[in-house]
């Protein structure tokens, strides 16, 4: 499995991850903690999302100058 694959994996892990912590947040009396999992859980998504576009974008940026050549 190439290393865009892993991250596209860690990404819906992680999304799953919080989907479970935002259904379970009772709809009164949220602790911080619970506030702070799913703050810590949208920040990782948000990093590895634009990890695997740079991934992307160097892999198209490759393609290019090997067309060009």
């Amino acid at each position: 499995m190439g290393r865009e694959e892993a991250l596209e994996k860690e990404i819906e892990t992680l999304k799953a991850q919080l989907r479970e912590r935002e259904a379970s947040l009772p709809a009164h009396s949220v602790r911080p903690e619970q506030l702070l999992a799913i703050d810590e859980l949208e920040t990782s998504i948000s990093e590895k999302k634009r990890e695997l576009e740079r991934m992307y974008q160097k892999a198209a940026d490759g393609s290019t100058a090997k067309e060009r050549d």
